[in-house]
């Protein structure tokens, strides 16, 4: 008998600090990471061939004490 697995969603990796200083890729219910810009856009190219039907969720999470200045 299979257990369903639980949906990963953008609030739970939030809520994980091993995320902090990292550009986060959500999609298919999968987690992908990347320390760099090109890193995430290498692994955004690779799933959207992979997954063409998945909209993926992408968010940059600032390390703990990082200072985030609007204008």
């Amino acid at each position: 008998m299979k257990q369903s697995q639980k949906k990963v969603t953008m609030s739970d990796v939030f809520k994980n600090p091993r995320y902090r200083g990292k550009h986060i890729i959500l999609a298919a219910g999968k987690i992908f990471t990347a320390k760099t810009g090109e890193g995430a856009s290498k692994i955004l190219e690779t799933i959207r061939k992979k997954y063409p039907k998945e909209i993926p969720e992408i968010a940059y999470l600032p390390k703990a004490h990082s200072l985030i200045l609007w204008m």
